[in-house]
């Protein structure tokens, strides 16, 4: 089948286009069972629900279809979920879960040796490559892993083989991934393609996954205003295309300032954000932007806890957001860290090693709970009033008393820097 590459020509990829696009990519298909993996909830402006909720239409007169939303560690999502993103015409019976301690099944793993030469000797330790076991089922004629390429603070750019060994993939890849990300650092890699955790992804595939049938639908989307529009449309299994998405999503998604703000202001999208796991993209994609002595405010209606695993959440209540070497120190002695290297790589990530203060608007964590972490803490209602998104603009804002903000709607379709940091 044809690969198929497509960049809009006005504003946004139209749903015809998009539909025809997906009619071509299943034209000549004989298919009797497939599988569908695309994100969840916590990627809304991926475009992915209604590219899943086309193909469901689709398929479910011609072939068996299965719908399992890659949610790496995330929780399950409720019917009110699959039916707000996917459309209410799929029946919440078609979604199965990814059960990410259970439901696998060990295929290979990435050796010592070439873990330690991608990341210039900091990790030398071995990786297994685990995957949901419906990925390895004989009897799907197809897999479609649908995602969005965006910057990404573990693996650099999101999305492509990240989607099925980490977002349908088991403990030791994910765990090990991500703190393979934290130590080489996040800060060398947000926004690039071969980071030393997309070589590990790029060699399992390689290895041990070439010969299931996969293809993907990446994408590359902007949001104005709320408004979403699927500006990058890219269907095939060729490398090419995952690095034509990475090409155009540094030209869309990342932002360059000339000039670093004292005070960043991000709002949290409740249906999106539900933990600090989640909300941290605020740090993630702010952090190369915010001026030596700032402050990052994190409007975040829906935070209710830390992680998305009751385990984690424990974790990041027990050692929080303390800094890199803080964190660091914490694992080499604590048993509980290096069990679970994941929530260490998530620390350090959301920590701001003392450079700006992060202060977290809530209504459902306490003040206790919240600076218990390390974070500050101001209530929701009072941060509304100062901060009130329905006035602010994206981008350079100055308030009534004279206070200049720079304001980010929506942390997750993009990565805001100053240049000569993302280019050093």
């Amino acid at each position: 089948m044809a690969d198929i590459a497509m960049q809009a020509q006005g504003k946004t990829i139209s749903d015809a286009e998009l539909t025809e696009a997906l009619r071509r990519f299943l034209a000549g298909r004989t298919l009797r069972k497939v599988l569908l993996l695309p994100p969840d909830m916590t990627r809304l402006h991926s475009y992915a629900g209604r590219i899943t909720q086309i193909l469901y239409g689709m398929l479910k007169d011609v072939c068996h279809v299965d719908i399992m939303p890659a949610l790496g560690t995330h929780d399950a999502m409720t019917p009110e979920e699959c039916a707000a993103f996917f459309g209410e015409e799929i029946p919440y019976g078609t979604f199965l879960p990814h059960r990410w301690k259970t439901d696998i099944v060990k295929i290979g793993q990435v050796p010592a040796e070439f873990v330690k030469e991608v990341s210039d000797g900091l990790i030398d330790y071995p990786i297994d490559v685990e995957v949901n076991e419906r990925l390895m089922d004989p009897s799907y004629d197809l897999i479609v892993s649908i995602g969005q390429v965006v910057p990404h603070e573990v693996v650099g750019m999101a999305n492509y083989n990240k989607n099925i060994f980490v977002g349908c993939g088991g403990k030791s890849l994910i765990n090990r991934s991500h703190f393979l990300g934290a130590v080489y650092g996040m800060e060398r890699l947000m926004g690039k393609d071969h980071s030393p955790v997309r070589k590990v992804l790029d060699y399992a595939e390689r290895e041990f996954f070439a010969q299931r049938p996969l293809q993907y639908i990446l994408t590359v989307t902007t949001v104005d205003r709320g408004e979403v529009a699927l500006e990058g449309l890219y269907i095939g299994r060729d490398r090419k295309l995952f690095e034509q998405a990475v090409a155009q999503s540094q030209r869309r998604n990342l932002i360059f300032l000339d000039r670093a703000p004292k005070k960043v202001v991000v709002y949290l999208d409740e249906r999106e954000f539900k933990s600090t796991w989640l909300g941290n993209k605020s740090v993630y994609r702010t952090r190369m932007a915010i001026a030596d002595g700032g402050e990052l405010v994190v409007l975040a209606p829906g935070v209710k806890k830390f992680g998305e695993d009751p385990a984690i959440d424990l974790l990041i209540r027990k050692y929080g957001y303390v800094g890199r070497v803080g964190v660091l120190d914490a694992w080499r002695k604590n048993q509980d860290l290096k069990d679970h290297l994941s929530a260490a790589a998530h620390l350090i990530h959301g920590s701001s090693d003392g450079r700006f203060a992060i202060t977290y608007a809530v209504e459902k964590l306490t003040r206790e709970e919240v600076e218990g972490v390390n974070f500050r803490y101001v209530a929701l209602g009072d941060a509304l009033k100062r901060y009130d998104p329905a006035r602010l603009v994206d981008g350079w804002n100055t308030l009534a008393d004279g206070e200049e903000i720079f304001y980010i709607s929506n942390p997750a379709i993009g990565l805001w820097a100053d240049r000569k940091k993302f280019e050093a």
